[in-house]
């Protein structure tokens, strides 16, 4: 990184400036009416899936669709959907999706995407992954940057779970707008108070390394152990609703710095130094609005805001089941009706995230939630646009889904 790129952003000088530079940001109001998402796959040779995936093998598979993260000359093409790819520190390959108006255009354009992208992996004997963690694999890196490399030194004071996190976890992200001024709080406190059973339902995360975990997602359960400053959920249902935006400014600024850029390839973070700290001088140089940025992009609560809601609480789905969790979820926050009554479902259970992790839908409680919240979204998915083929194939996956569950529990 050159210097002209560390110094841009506008130098920040308190705590109040940082604070209210976060909650312009990070919640942008207005009419609830596009829908992303972010499809994270672990990566495998398809004839032997332990044998690790090179870097220069999954720069020659993507072609000019590779990052620049691991080709820096690469022009880094959008998908024919207009997807973009990127990859991971473990080699995990993702596509974002181009925010879309209708569930119906993110259907067809992702799904066109997905197409796209696994031919080309196959035509370089790669398959991608069907779980949330690699089932065959230990952690390994693939793509060393700066950034990832300071990652990792942190999460290394604190134990296993952030390389496990960094290198074997894969993950579907749903971004919804944050909705118009009077929405924005109940649209922020239904989008956790969800998480738990849609966690529970969708979980796929069992085996790591060729053995049971113990854990029905063991990707959350490594995202959970990681640093809780900065992966906890911002609202929980003993807190108030609040301000979201004032509880997240109060979040972000209270974390720990993951990584300081600086020209060079060294961007470790002093330990325990909070942004807060850097504000009132416990780094030489002030802070700018860019180095905020880049600190708000190291925080990985289960929802985080980024003008939008990014729902990051989900594992990677098998074959063409993604489509379920997104649109269930896009159903439960569409309309104040669904959304109140969804509330009043789930919050008795927004905080057993780890419940939900460990145990997944044989929590008797957890399981009783979800099939009320299920059935809740459901009912809504005629107010979606998916066509009817589509809304037959989720309510199968959500049947199955709850049906291996009862199974479980006996």
């Amino acid at each position: 990184m050159m210097s002209s790129d560390l110094e841009s952003g506008t130098v920040l000088r308190t705590v109040a400036d940082a604070e209210g530079y976060v909650a312009r940001i990070c919640f942008k109001t207005g009419p609830p009416t596009l829908t992303g998402v972010e499809l994270e796959w672990t990566l495998h040779d398809a004839a032997e899936p332990t044998r690790p995936v090179t870097p220069d093998r999954l720069r020659a598979a993507l072609g000019p669709h590779a990052p620049t993260t691991l080709a820096p000359d690469a022009p880094a093409a959008p998908l024919p959907g207009s997807g973009t790819v990127s990859v991971e520190p473990g080699g995990q390959v993702e596509i974002s999706t181009a925010p879309r108006r209708s569930l119906r255009d993110l259907h067809d354009h992702t799904s066109a995407d997905i197409r796209h992208l696994t031919g080309l992996l196959a035509a370089a004997g790669l398959v991608l992954g069907r779980t949330g963690i690699d089932p065959y694999r230990p952690p390994t890196p693939v793509v060393d940057t700066p950034r990832y490399r300071a990652m990792r030194c942190a999460f290394d004071r604190l134990g296993a779970a952030g390389r496990t996190m960094m290198y074997s976890t894969a993950g579907l992200q749903v971004c919804l707008d944050a909705g118009t001024a009077d929405q924005v709080v109940d649209r922020w406190v239904v989008a956790h108070a969800v998480g738990p059973p849609l966690l529970a339902t969708f979980a796929t995360a069992r085996r790591h390394q060729r053995r049971e975990t113990g854990w029905a997602s063991a990707r959350m359960a490594a995202w959970l152990c990681i640093d809780p400053a900065r992966t906890r959920p911002v609202w929980s249902p003993a807190a108030a609703p609040g301000d979201p935006a004032a509880a997240w400014a109060r979040y972000a600024l209270a974390a720990p710095l993951l990584c300081v850029r600086r020209d060079g390839d060294d961007w470790t973070a002093p330990s325990g130094v909070s942004f807060r700290d850097w504000l009132v001088g416990a780094l030489p140089r002030p802070p700018t609005t860019a180095d905020l940025d880049y600190h708000l992009s190291t925080l990985f609560p289960p929802v985080r805001p980024r003008g939008y809601l990014e729902l990051r609480y989900l594992d990677t789905q098998p074959d063409g089941e993604w489509i379920a969790p997104v649109a269930l979820l896009t159903a439960l926050l569409e309309d104040d009706r669904t959304r109140d009554a969804a509330r009043a479902l789930a919050e008795s259970t927004a905080d057993r995230w780890t419940e939900a992790a460990r145990r997944g839908l044989r929590d008797p409680a957890l399981a009783r939630v979800a099939d009320e919240v299920l059935d809740l979204g459901l009912r809504a998915l005629d107010r979606t646009g998916l066509p009817v083929p589509v809304r037959t194939e989720i309510e199968a996956i959500v049947a199955r889904r709850l049906a291996a569950g009862r199974e479980e529990r006996g």
